[in-house]
């Protein structure tokens, strides 16, 4: 099955800071597209940072540029969401995506239907 799996996830105020984690059964990450999305009450998934092909570089949403940021470390077989400066609307259920295609398209990578492989999610409740 090789189910992803998050954790990290809590209930803080605004400014705080949370750190999701992503793990693939302990196995390495042999993707070339890695995501994290979030579905906010009542919202459809979407988008929120993706690490792409070989490089790894970062892309993010506009809302959460410079305030979150996506990495992998390969020796802990885990890929991180640090989120700092919270705010109200990014509270919702994130979520951590794979895929193995790649495109030279950034649109590609904000797809949900890019990513074959999942986890379940975990909630984050930023609230005053």
């Amino acid at each position: 099955q090789a189910q992803l799996e998050e954790s990290g996830g809590g209930l803080v105020q605004p400014g705080d800071s949370l750190r999701l984690s992503c793990t693939n059964s302990g196995r390495p990450f042999r993707s070339s597209a890695m995501a994290w999305f979030r579905s906010a009450p009542g919202k459809a998934r979407e988008f929120v940072a993706t690490i792409t092909g070989q490089a790894r570089v970062p892309k993010y949403r506009e809302s959460v540029k410079g305030r979150f940021t996506i990495s992998v470390d390969n020796a802990q077989n885990t890929m991180f969401l640090q989120m700092n400066d919270l705010r109200v609307e990014d509270t919702g259920v994130y979520y951590c995506a794979t895929g193995l295609r790649t495109s030279d398209s950034f649109a590609y990578y904000a797809r949900s239907d890019t990513y074959d492989t999942w986890g379940q999610g975990t909630q984050v409740t930023v609230s005053s």
